[in-house]
C-alpha cells in the first residue's frame, strides 16, 4: 500500500496463518493467511505446488477501511546493484549483481515488453498502462556463472516470478519502482499491478492470481528476445551508445536479401547512428544506436525489431537517466 508515494509505504503484516493438513499423495499445500494494516485486512488462501516450476494459487479478498487509490496487486520484490549496462561508480570483480535483470510484461493487446532494470541516482517510478493483462513479473534471464562469477551468492540461481491474473483485473497499470541502492543486501526494486478504479471502504474486493517460480516464465512466445544490453560513451559528446543482442527463430527469416527494419523511438534527444548487424557471435542480432539526449535528464526509449510490418521481437523499453 502507497508504495512510491510521499507520505510513505503502508505493509500489512500477516497476522495468523492456518495449514490444511495434505492428504495422502497430493503435490499440493494449502495455506490461509489473515493479512492486517491499518487501512485494509484481507484474507488470502495459497496453494502451493513444489517443482521445478514452482506453482501458487492465490486468492485473496481485500477489505479496505478507508478508500485506497494507491494499491499493489501481485507484488513482487528484486534486487539490482549493477550489470553491463549499468556500472556507473561500481569497482567490484564481479560482471553483474542482480536477483533480476528485467521486467517483463504480457499485456491484454497481445504485446511482449521487456524492460530492463537500474539502479538510478535518484528514485524512479514507470507505469505501463494496460488492461486485462496477461502477466507480468521480475524475471532472471542470464543464467550463466561466467555472468556473475559469484561463488557464494550464484545469481544466476535466483528464480524469476511471473504473475498470471487469473480472471480480468480490468483497467490499470503495471508499476515498476527503482530505488538507489549503494549495496546488493537491499531489495531496491518493485513491480505489481495498480487498478484504476479506487477500492471503496467497508467494500470487498476479490483477486485470484497464479505465482511461477521457475528459471524463466512460462510464457509461449514466437518472438525473438533481447539477451544482452550494454551503454557506452558514444562517438560524440554527451553521447550515449547503445547495444543490444537478439535471439531467436524468429530471426531465421532474415537473410542477405531480406534486412530487418529497426523501429526505434525516443520522447526526448535524438537517435542517431542505428546499425542491424547479424552476430553469429551472439546467436542472432546485433543492434546499435546512439542517443543524444539533448540536455534532458531522463529519456524514454522504445524499440522493436521488424520485418516490414512484423515484428521479430519483443518490445524493447528502457529509461535512461543522466
Amino acid at each position: 500500500l502507497k508504495t512510491g508515494e510521499q507520505g510513505g509505504e503502508e505493509f500489512p503484516s500477516f497476522r495468523s496463518f492456518w495449514l490444511e493438513r495434505p492428504q495422502r499423495g497430493t503435490n499440493s499445500i494449502v495455506i490461509h493467511a489473515l493479512l492486517d494494516s491499518p487501512s485494509c485486512a484481507a484474507a488470502i488462501r495459497f496453494t502451493i505446488r513444489p517443482g521445478d516450476d514452482t506453482i501458487m494459487d492465490m486468492e485473496s479478498a481485500l477489505f479496505p477501511r478507508v478508500d485506497l487509490t494507491e494499491v499493489g496487486v501481485g507484488n513482487g520484490t528484486s534486487m539490482f546493484y549493477f550489470s553491463a549496462n549499468d556500472r556507473v561508480g561500481i569497482d567490484d570483480y564481479r560482471r553483474a549483481v542482480h536477483d533480476s535483470d528485467g521486467l517483463m510484461m504480457a499485456t491484454g493487446r497481445g504485446e511482449q515488453l521487456w524492460r530492463p532494470l537500474n539502479n538510478p541516482q535518484k528514485l524512479q517510478i514507470s507505469a505501463f498502462a494496460d488492461t486485462s493483462p496477461r502477466g507480468f513479473g521480475l524475471v532472471q534471464r542470464h543464467r550463466d556463472f561466467n555472468d556473475y562469477e559469484d561463488l557464494e551468492a550464484h545469481y544466476e540461481r535466483r528464480p524469476s516470478l511471473w504473475v498470471e491474473p487469473i480472471g480480468d483485473w480490468g483497467e490499470g497499470q503495471v508499476q515498476l519502482i527503482e530505488i538507489p541502492t549503494k549495496d546488493e543486501v537491499h531489495d531496491n526494486i518493485v513491480a505489481f499491478w495498480r487498478p484504476k478504479q479506487k477500492l471503496l471502504a467497508k467494500s470487498e474486493v476479490s483477486y485470484t492470481c497464479r505465482l511461477h517460480w521457475a528459471d524463466l516464465p512460462p510464457v509461449t512466445n514466437t518472438l525473438a528476445r533481447f539477451t544482452a544490453f550494454r551503454v557506452g560513451a558514444g562517438t560524440t559528446q554527451n553521447a550515449r551508445l547503445f547495444v543490444l543482442d537478439l535471439a531467436g527463430d524468429a530471426l531465421k527469416v532474415l537473410t542477405d536479401d531480406i534486412r530487418p527494419r529497426v523501429d526505434i523511438s525516443t520522447d526526448k534527444g535524438k537517435i542517431e547512428n542505428v546499425v542491424a548487424l547479424a552476430a553469429a557471435q551472439v546467436g542472432g542480432w546485433r543492434i546499435s544506436f546512439e542517443l543524444l539526449p539533448g540536455g534532458t535528464d531522463i529519456v524514454e526509449l522504445r524499440l522493436i525489431l521488424m520485418n516490414g510490418d512484423t515484428k521479430l521481437s519483443e518490445t524493447w523499453l528502457y529509461r535512461w537517466t543522466a
